[in-house]
Order: structure tokens, then sequence, then C-alpha cells
């Protein structure tokens, strides 16, 4: 089994290396993919060093303009070599000492998709109460949409046997990649297990990008990628 773990990167310099080495720490045959989304802070040049540094293990694309999250993922899909994807945030928020549990329902045979779960099981910080919130009302809404009954749609960790997410026509740039990740491998009818995670959440101060108008946006892909799509 080779993994392949997808980094999508925008300004993330004072986090960057350390994510890079507790993922290469990970035991596992791997490949990592960086996507750097046009950072403006000195995260290209550390991950430029990086690349060149590892050049056995992690490769790096360049976007020329900010696109989002989701662009970025798109970007390191049409490089995947692996028998398995994780999709790895840049920021220290996720562990990487949580792949063996993510990747276990897929290594035993029992599923196609693994979500990570922030709230049931894991230690998580205590932060902001509205983004729970919704959070909640975003993942209740995308059960109803897709039938699922997710704990937690908007999470970083997402895990995919690879042939299944190359099925997938993504359209996202943004943080809407998402729900449309979530929606789509509903409709292929995909085995979708949930595990819990740790969660170590940053504060806006302390780099937090996600915001109110992401929420809105996701309502709509929500819909857009059910009714639509």
């Amino acid at each position: 089994m080779k993994l392949s773990v997808i980094i999508p990167v925008y300004n993330e310099r004072e986090t960057v290396e350390l994510l890079l080495k507790r993922v290469e720490g990970v035991p596992y045959e791997k490949e990592i993919i960086l996507v750097d989304d046009a950072s403006i802070d000195g995260t290209r040049e550390i991950l430029e060093r990086l690349a060149r540094d590892h050049r056995d293990q992690v490769r790096l694309f360049l976007h020329n303009t900010n696109r989002g999250k989701g662009a970025a993922i798109r970007t390191a899909i049409e490089h995947v070599t692996g028998d398995i994807v994780l999709i790895q945030d840049a920021d220290l928020e996720y562990d990487p000492k949580d792949y063996p549990a993510l990747l276990e329902p897929i290594l035993e045979g029992h599923a196609d998709v693994v979500f990570g779960n922030r709230f049931h099981g894991g230690p998580h910080r205590v932060l902001y109460f509205w983004h729970y919130v919704g959070n909640r009302f975003l993942t209740n809404l995308c059960n109803m949409a897709t039938n699922l009954n997710l704990s937690d749609m908007e999470v970083g960790y997402k895990v995919f046997r690879a042939d299944v997410l190359q099925r997938l026509r993504l359209k996202s740039d943004r943080f809407g990649i998402e729900p449309e990740l979530t929606v789509k491998v509903a409709k292929l009818g995909c085995r979708v297990y949930e595990v819990p995670i740790a969660y170590h959440g940053r504060t806006y101060a302390e780099g937090k990008k996600i915001t109110w108008r992401d929420g809105i946006a996701a309502l709509y892909c929500i819909l857009r990628f059910r009714l639509f799509d």
C-alpha cells in the first residue's frame, strides 16, 4: 500500500516545516504532494527548500495566483500515484499521529472513504461556539441532502481510496470543496466511515482563515452539488 498525502498550503510559514517532519515520520510508504496556493509570506521559499531537500518523497506544485483550498486539492489529485489519498492541512490543527486510525477502515476493506471526527473521542481545543453551531447546521443539512449520518462534514481530515477520489469530477476552488467531496462520494454510494481524531484549533490571531462567508458558500455548495451537478 502506498499513501499519497496531499497538502494545500497558503501562508503557513510558521507551521509547514514542522508539519512536513511529522508527516514524514508516519511509518508508511508514501508520497507527499505539496501545492502552494500563491503564498506571499515566505512560505513558498520554505517549500522550495523542503522539496529540494526531500526529493525522494516530496513533490511541489505552484499556483501563480491564489485560487483556494479546493483548487490546490484538485491540482494535487492530478499527480497522485498512491493507493490511498489523505488530505492534510498545513496548519498543525490536525495531527499525523492519527493516520493509522484513519487508514484502518480502508486497509481492512470496510470503507472507501474515511472522515475524521473532531467532536467524539479525541482531544480538541475548546474554541468558538458559533463555529460549532455553524458546523452542526451545515453537517445536518448535508446529511439531509445525502442521507448520510456524518458528525463532522467540514473536517479537514478526509481519506479516500485513490480510485474513488479520481472518479470524482471536482469543481470547487475554495472551502466549498468539503461539502462537494461529501455530496459526491454519497452519490457514488461509497462506504463512508468516521474516526475520532485530535483537533488543535487555532484562533484568528494564530492564522485561522475560514470565516462566516465560507459557511454561506458551503450552504450554496451543498444545494448546488446535490441538486444541479
